[in-house]
């Protein structure tokens, strides 16, 4: 049996049914946790590795006056840092946005994985190296895009993680962010994301409510955003008709780029 621990990996490599079932084997400690609980905190000793099986959590930094930078959001299939461990403290906070089910994971059953499962092995590699495009790219959206680039990327980012673990389909997916956790990824005032999400909304690009995110126009939502996906390294997606429409418009792009061809306006 599968979960979204299995789903996000398979993107990454093609797991046989026993590296799905010792992943499934590994994920029985679960637990349903209220939105607001702390997986882990600043300073604590890191060990267990826990997997968001449902639900959205997501990492972030304390700052002194207060404020608060979200620097990722986990949802269903993502993992904690496997090597986190050999720090002495954690350097973040990892909080649930939504009420959620976390597996937790004993290191040394985290380690046999890895040792005993070389398919298992580049699964996890290539999901860390993911997480590590994400974070780039949020940090070229909080240095040089504008909000109304910063809104649109995060969108289509955030429905291409859903749409590659099964939970996003016809340009629409779950969105139980808030405008103020939004302002706190994207380095903006809760009164500003409003105005930017009704400004997409009103010029018919996406709709964003009630915990819904319906793309409506993708290749004129990926134009405005400078959406590529190549930072998500989706080697094993399947494309789905949003996917089709950035592909296409970050292809004809390129080519401008290059002087081959007009961009698209």
């Amino acid at each position: 049996m599968t979960n979204a621990f299995s789903d996000r990996l398979r993107g990454y490599g093609r797991l046989n049914d026993e590296d799905e079932r010792l992943l499934a084997a590994a994920c029985q400690n679960v637990r349903t946790l209220r939105a607001g609980h702390h997986l882990i905190r600043e300073g604590d000793r890191p060990d267990p590795v826990f997997v968001i099986l449902e639900g959205w959590a997501c990492r972030y930094k304390l700052l002194p006056d207060g404020s608060r930078q979200i620097m990722t959001f986990m949802m269903p299939g993502d993992f904690c840092d496997i090597h986190i461990a050999v720090l002495e403290a954690m350097d973040h906070n990892i909080v649930t946005l939504t009420r959620t089910k976390v597996a937790t994971l004993p290191r040394a059953k985290m380690q046999a994985l890895v040792e005993a499962r070389p398919t298992i092995t580049r699964a996890f590699w290539w999901a860390q190296l993911v997480d590590t495009g994400v974070l780039r790219a949020w940090v070229v959206s909080m240095g040089r895009r504008t909000a109304i680039e910063r809104v649109s990327h995060l969108m289509c980012e955030l429905y291409i993680r859903m749409r590659d673990v099964g939970l996003a389909s016809h340009n629409r997916c779950e969105m139980p962010l808030t405008q103020l956790v939004l302002a706190d990824a994207l380095g903006l005032t809760p009164v500003h994301v409003n105005r930017t999400v009704k400004e997409l909304r009103q010029a018919g690009v996406m709709d964003l409510g009630r915990g819904w995110l319906t793309i409506l126009r993708p290749a004129e939502m990926a134009r405005i955003a400078g959406f590529d996906a190549n930072y998500l390294h989706q080697r094993l997606a399947g494309p789905g008709k949003f996917a089709v429409a950035l592909a296409e418009r970050t292809a004809t792009a390129g080519r401008a780029a290059r002087g081959l061809t007009p961009a698209p306006q």
